[in-house]
């Protein structure tokens, strides 16, 4: 398939996130998923996010500022992490409360998040 005007960190289908608090997301992310800030274009004239993408383990997810034209948007999100355990106790302390308790599943163990920003996360154990 031909790039086109893909970036070269561009999956073909990312989620796209209209958040409150995209600045105090990021954090977030960065802390219980060890995400990487990608791209951050600020609102003209102010310190306001209005376009960031960040990596977690190579997958990109873009995210904008909520306003007056564009309507807070929440997405779930599934995710495998390499320690099940220590993912959801740092979700935790950073904010998040607990849709699904972690359990042994026929597909691994699993549990639930949602972060402090109305986003929930299915996470798996790689």
């Amino acid at each position: 398939m031909a790039q086109g005007n893909r970036q070269a960190h561009h999956q073909t289908i990312m989620p796209y996130l209209i958040l409150n608090n995209v600045k105090g997301f990021i954090s977030f992310a960065k802390e219980v998923f060890g995400a990487k800030e990608v791209l951050i274009h600020h609102q003209e004239g102010t310190e306001d996010i209005m376009h960031a993408e960040i990596s977690i383990n190579g997958s990109t997810v873009m995210m904008g500022q909520a306003s007056e034209d564009w309507a807070t948007d929440n997405g779930g999100m599934y995710i495998y992490v390499d320690d099940i355990d220590t993912t959801y106790e740092t979700a935790l302390a950073n904010g998040a409360t607990s849709v699904m308790p972690i359990e042994n599943k026929e597909y691994g163990r699993s549990g639930g998040i949602k972060d402090p920003y109305g986003n929930t996360w299915w996470l798996v154990n790689e």
